[in-house]
């Protein structure tokens, strides 16, 4: 009985593997920053579409044409670099011969990822680059973020109506295209409704920069009513700091840089009551928005910023285009060009951090919100701001 226990749990086993050998497997690529400035951004990506990966694997993979396949997701480490995360790309699309790509994140990374993927027809998607840049005149490349052209008027609206703003100053990271970039669109809305010279203050720094007392204390002899900080999470919480050491005492207006779970961990109570534009309010979510963000919490133990939920709608939309095609060839090129037509003939989407219309360039058409950042150190919904 022994023997024959033993031989009948070997062909299970074979059975078992021949099964797994002979699944399909869908293979995406994501490029994270996993180590670097701002590793925490990596981690919620990838903590995200591994939730959303094992779902889709649980329930017998992804149909696609009638074809079941089990998704394969490989993490590249950009380190929080542009040349990495153009290795990052590379190594994707030619060692491991990905059909789609989601990530990077962050502008500096994704415009010149962007271009790696638009030259060797690759689709890819950022979640929360929202420079125009990455996707501009690159049919491959998309995006699930608002872009800096409506963030930056919704940031300058905002303060000078919460604040009642008539001057304003900016610090921004020179070797940042998100930040520069933004920083820039801010100034010029903010002085086109205020007056040529409203903007009072317009400081830069380098990105691996500590100490920002030398452009604060230019700032705050100018008398800005507010300052404006379209900076990455891990730079806000020093500047503040830095600003409050110094004396300041008026308000800060951010962007969607801010939105990250470690913000308050390293700004503390420097950083309440001040506000930021971003993608999604966690703070009283409801619906399929809340049901993601309970599920996260639940399984990594605390609530996910905006990347991670934008990295569920990226993901969500390249598998959504991957089952547009009808079905698969096999042939990776072909395949590509397939998902990226497809993913261009999507007209909307239903998000979690809202509905989506998608222009010519590959942009959702969608809303942004202002949060307040508590005095228990939860982001909460100040409103919503639609195109």
């Amino acid at each position: 009985m022994k023997k024959s226990a033993r031989v009948l749990l070997a062909l299970a086993c074979v059975l078992l593997f021949a099964a797994a050998a002979g699944a399909e497997t869908l293979k995406i690529g994501f490029n994270i920053p996993l180590t670097g400035d701002i590793p925490k951004v990596g981690e919620e990506s990838k903590f995200a579409a591994e939730m959303l990966k094992e779902d889709i694997n649980a329930a017998g993979g992804l149909d696609v044409g009638g074809t079941k396949y089990q998704l394969e997701f490989i993490y590249e480490d950009n380190e929080s670099k542009a040349e990495s995360a153009v290795s990052a790309a590379l190594k994707l699309i030619e060692r491991d011969s990905v059909l789609a790509i989601v990530g990077p994140n962050s502008s500096k990374q994704a415009v010149p990822a962007g271009q790696v993927c638009d030259d060797n027809q690759t689709p890819m998607i950022s979640p929360w680059s929202t420079n125009p840049d990455t996707t501009k005149d690159r049919p491959w490349v998309f995006r699930a973020a608002f872009l800096d052209p409506f963030q930056g008027p919704v940031a300058v609206d905002f303060a000078m109506e919460q604040f009642g703003a008539k001057k304003a100053a900016v610090l921004y990271a020179l070797d940042n295209d998100y930040s520069k970039g933004l920083a820039e669109i801010f100034r010029d809305d903010f002085n086109a409704k205020n007056g040529a010279g409203a903007v009072v203050g317009f400081e830069s720094y380098s990105s691996k920069d500590q100490d920002f007392s030398a452009q604060l204390t230019t700032i705050l002899a100018a008398k800005p009513d507010f300052i404006f900080l379209p900076n990455n999470y891990n730079e806000v919480a020093l500047i503040i700091k830095q600003a409050h050491d110094l004396g300041w005492k008026n308000p800060f207006m951010g962007a969607d840089a801010w939105g990250n779970s470690e913000l308050m961990a390293l700004c503390g109570d420097n950083c309440k009551g001040q506000y930021f534009s971003t993608h999604y309010a966690a703070a009283g979510a409801t619906g399929e928005t809340k049901v993601f963000i309970d599920r996260y919490k639940e399984k990594y133990g605390y609530e996910p910023a905006d990347v991670a939920a934008l990295t569920w709608d990226a993901t969500n939309l390249v598998l959504k285009a991957v089952q547009n095609t009808g079905g698969l060839s096999g042939k990776t090129r072909a395949d590509r060009k397939a998902i990226r037509d497809a993913m261009a003939a999507i007209p909307e989407f239903p998000g979690i951090t809202g509905n989506m219309k998608f222009d010519a360039e590959g942009d959702p058409i969608k809303c942004a919100v202002v949060v307040k950042i508590s005095e228990q150190g939860e982001f909460v919904f100040t409103k919503s701001v639609c195109p």
